[in-house]
């Protein structure tokens, strides 16, 4: 029995290790497979009815085998090689399919099917592909700011952990940036783990900026080969601040109004439209060559009309740049001649001026006793009407706030002066004795009676207005007598008095007082008769002016018309002498 099976075994063996040494170069099937998943080989041979055993093995790069797995066809029992990087990843089917777990970077290999009968070996390659996804790629050492015409490193793009090695580009607002001499350097490197065999790719980009980059995107990607074919990935978005020198600068005027008027602070503002602006400026004010440096505000406090004119700011190396703005400080002057408090005399005159000085037209009102007047007050003869608190108030409108008031407050003094009335009752029972008394300060009006009679009843006075006002009585005198009122006041005592008749005898009565009110009544009612009357008169002196040219123009007409009817006479008469000589 050996000396027969010996020489098959002999014969199987020669034809493995044939099998595994003359055939290295073979082709095979290939199989893609994501890094860390299973690798799963089918044996893509048809199993054979004198199958003795099949069995695995890779090939090194040298060309010699490594057997890894063994499955008999008879006992259907596995063996597994001892191989230290395939251990306990292994799993050889019914089918001799080969399936090995967590595919790694070294999987990368030629491994062979072998299923063996007693007189042959057949055999199918099959080819091991890894692929690992790299990570997603960042931008990473980002540039603080770019600065405008200045070739600058922008950032690194990395992707890590990556097999087979991946490609990076970058984009600016999402278009491919590709290398242009002196504004894109785009320096690419590529690093291996000699443990994981993974790759890392990293991508420099050097970029000249100008301000079109302003709130520009960039952002770069990987794309690497994975199990189904070519991926890319891209990056998150990156935008810098962009650095450009200023151009051009402003000035403005804060807190921003309509009008500035005195007394305001106001505060000057630069601004240079370059990035990062500038910090500092030169600030030139009205009549001053001279640049005052400050910072990018100047503050004027309690400004005033002097203050007026042109405010210039520029760049403190740059004196070039410079802008400007006018500014007007509306002023508003009131002079109100006389002013304060004026004791007058009744009857004296009294100019008044409200005198108004402004940057612009002003509007000017007059109140008296917070009553708003037509016009502006004149005195040529004072009352005691005229009395009161008179206010001057002017303002300019387009300027809020801007307004003055002064007062004058006017006393008109007077000596008391009285007027006496009397007045019987319709009754005949009774006489009405009236006290009219004028002047200011207020007179304090006593009465005395001198006769015989009583009192029927009390003093009774009316209101004090205008500086004006009365007392009366009422008695019933048994016979004639006299009545006194006296009025007094700081200035002097005046005294008047009344023969009044007895009850009993009849006698005229005095008219009373007219009142301030009715005066001017009366004084209205008689102007419009003036008035009235005047207009007439003119319209007949027009009438009688139109009536004597009409006549007189009448009259030349008929001179004319007179001088040729008598040439007519004439000439009768001579014709008629003529015809007598001729007799």
């Amino acid at each position: 029995m050996e000396s027969k099976t010996a020489p098959s075994c002999r014969l199987l063996f020669c034809l493995l290790i044939s099998a595994a040494v003359l055939r290295p170069g073979l082709g095979g099937y290939t199989v893609n497979t994501a890094y860390g998943d299973t690798i799963i080989m089918p044996c893509r041979l048809d199993v054979p009815q004198t199958l003795m055993f099949g069995k695995w093995k890779y090939e090194k790069p040298d060309g010699s085998p490594v057997f890894i797995a063994f499955r008999s066809s008879t006992k259907k029992s596995v063996q597994y090689d001892d191989v230290p990087e395939y251990k306990d990843r292994l799993s050889l089917s019914e089918n001799y399919t080969l399936s090995i777990s967590n595919a790694k970077i070294s999987d990368e290999k030629r491994f062979v099917c072998m299923l063996v009968t007693e007189d042959n070996v057949f055999e199918a390659p099959t080819v091991v592909k890894v692929f690992k996804q790299p990570s997603k790629p960042e931008i990473v050492n980002k540039a603080l700011f770019l600065e405008t015409e200045q070739l600058k490193k922008l950032g690194d793009c990395i992707s890590k952990d990556s097999y087979p090695d991946g490609n990076i580009t970058w984009y600016r607002n999402g278009k491919v940036l590709l290398p242009l001499e002196g504004a894109v350097v785009i320096i690419f490197r590529n690093q291996m783990d000699p443990v994981t065999q993974l790759y890392t790719m990293t991508s420099s980009l050097e970029y000249k900026t100008t301000k079109a980059d302003i709130q520009m995107p960039f952002t770069c990607s990987v794309t690497y080969y994975g199990p189904t074919g070519q991926k890319t990935v891209h990056s998150e978005q990156a935008v810098f601040d962009i650095y450009y020198p200023t151009e051009q600068v402003t000035i403005q005027v804060l807190p921003p109004k309509n009008a500035i008027k005195e007394g305001d602070n106001i505060t000057l503002k630069c601004i240079g439209n370059g990035n990062p602006p500038p910090e500092e400026f030169l600030f030139y004010l009205p009549g001053q060559p001279e640049g005052i440096r400050s910072s990018n505000t100047y503050t004027l406090t309690d400004v005033r009309r002097n203050a007026t004119g042109d405010y210039k700011c520029s760049l403190i190396d740059k004196k070039s740049m410079i802008a400007s703005t006018a500014i007007t400080v509306h002023y508003l002057d009131l002079s109100l001649n006389p002013s304060g408090e004026v004791t007058k005399q009744i009857g004296d005159a009294l100019p008044v001026s409200c005198t108004i000085s402004a940057s612009r037209n002003a509007t000017v009102v007059w109140m008296k006793d917070n009553i708003r007047l037509r016009s502006s007050p004149s005195f040529s003869s004072l009352h005691y009407q005229d009395a009161g608190n008179y206010v001057c108030e002017t303002a300019l409108q387009e300027v809020e706030g801007l307004k003055k008031s002064e007062s004058l407050t006017l006393i008109v003094e007077g000596k008391p002066q009285i007027k006496m009335t009397k007045k019987t009752d319709p009754s005949g029972l009774s006489k009405t004795i009236i006290c009219h008394v004028e002047g200011f300060p207020k007179p304090a009006i006593q009465w005395t009676i001198t006769g015989s009679g009583s009192v029927i009843n009390q003093t009774e006075e009316s209101p004090y207005v205008n500086g004006r006002y009365y007392s009366k009585i009422i008695i019933s005198p048994e016979e004639n007598v006299t009545l006194t009122c006296t009025a007094e006041n700081q200035l002097e005592r005046t005294v008047n008095s009344l023969n009044v008749s007895a009850i009993s005898i009849p006698e005229h009565d005095e008219a009373d007082e007219i009142s301030d009110e009715n005066k001017e009544k009366v004084n209205d009612q008689a102007k419009l008769i003036v008035g009235i009357v005047v207009g007439l008169l003119l319209a007949a002196l027009v009438a009688g002016v139109v009536y004597w040219l009409y006549i007189k123009k009448s009259k030349t007409a008929s001179k004319h018309v007179n001088k040729d009817l008598g040439n007519m006479e004439e000439n009768k008469k001579l014709e008629e002498n003529n015809h007598k000589t001729e007799a």
